[in-house]
């Protein structure tokens, strides 16, 4: 008896996710795979599926939206290559990464992601104590730096940017820790610098340059341009004056923008709809999220590099984007 039951269960479940989507008497559950929540792909995720909850309903049914906390964009692509969750938020190099088997993906190219559309630009921060010597990105050498966990897509920036400057990672002293782990790291003088890939500003550098001198270091010059050639989706930037308590100056750095992806089991509609509810409400996004406001139809497809979900293609298509 045991055993029939949980085979009734098993098929329930089959049945329940077959779809791409999972669906109950009323609703559709739809997750958004983000980052940790001291960065910025959780909290804007959080507020775009309160955005969908509230606007998309499908066949009578209303969507649930969820934003759910992750590791972040290498994490995210690999979830979404096993149809773990319906959607997730990845930097567009990574996507491409992922989608063609290069650099962290190599030879286990997911071809089964999908791009719904890109979001906004990630700005490449990297934040050092005030009193740890350090005024251009050569000056890390010997310094204990948080590069993320090994095989993201921080990890992997830095081993570039270390790479464009004639050094590796023997150079440093390496720390794997996350945007909050750092941050507190710093705080208790136990990390002199963390490279932070996010929307600006970012929650968990806002909280440590609010009680502790900190500064952002320019990553700007003939390295800059030597890692463009090796990653091209990163383009320049500027963090404007005062995005930090103690930070009178625009930085030149460097940016990517994130992009919003799932897998080809997604059905069309929800694609559709979830893509229609964005684009169409972004002046919603705008008003509660700093970043909501680079949000735009216009830069949609921007960095977008792998096929987009046929639900988006046919939104694109209606809105004139693509003949």
């Amino acid at each position: 008896m045991k055993k029939i039951s949980l085979m009734v269960c098993a098929a329930f479940f089959m049945t329940l996710f077959a779809s791409g989507s999972a669906f109950s008497a009323d609703r559709i559950f739809f997750g958004i795979a983000t980052g940790g929540t001291g960065g910025t792909y959780y909290p804007l995720g959080g507020m775009l599926a309160q955005m969908i909850s509230n606007k998309v309903i499908i066949q009578g049914k209303k969507l649930s939206a969820t934003a759910e906390t992750g590791n972040a964009s290498v994490a995210n692509a690999t979830l979404l290559s096993r149809a773990g969750i319906e959607s997730a938020f990845v930097a567009a190099d990574i996507l491409d990464a992922a989608y063609k088997g290069t650099k962290q993906f190599k030879g286990k190219n997911l071809k089964n992601l999908r791009a719904l559309g890109a979001l906004y630009p990630e700005t490449v921060q990297l934040v050092v104590r005030a009193n740890a010597g350090v005024k251009e990105f050569t000056d890390i050498k010997g310094k204990s730096v948080s590069s993320g966990s090994p095989g993201s897509g921080q990890w992997q920036l830095l081993g570039d940017l270390l790479a464009a400057n004639g050094m590796d990672r023997k150079s440093i002293s390496e720390d794997y820790s996350s945007f909050s782990q750092s941050v507190e790291k710093i705080k208790d003088g136990n990390l002199d610098a963390s490279l932070i890939t996010a929307g600006s500003p970012t929650a968990s550098v806002l909280e440590l340059a609010n009680y502790h001198d900190v500064i952002i270091v320019p990553l700007t010059g003939p390295a800059i341009k030597e890692l463009q050639k090796v990653q091209p989706y990163y383009a320049d930037t500027l963090l404007p004056a005062n995005t930090y308590k103690g930070q009178p100056e625009a930085v030149k750095t460097i940016a990517v923008r994130a992009i919003w992806a799932t897998h080809d089991k997604l059905d069309e509609e929800t694609a559709y709809n979830v893509v229609k509810a964005l684009y169409e409400n972004t002046d919603t996004l705008a008003k509660v999220h700093v970043k909501g406001k680079e949000i735009s139809l216009a830069t949609a497809l921007e960095s977008v590099s792998i096929p987009l979900h046929p639900g988006a293609e046919r939104y694109y298509r209606e809105k004139g984007l693509l003949k």
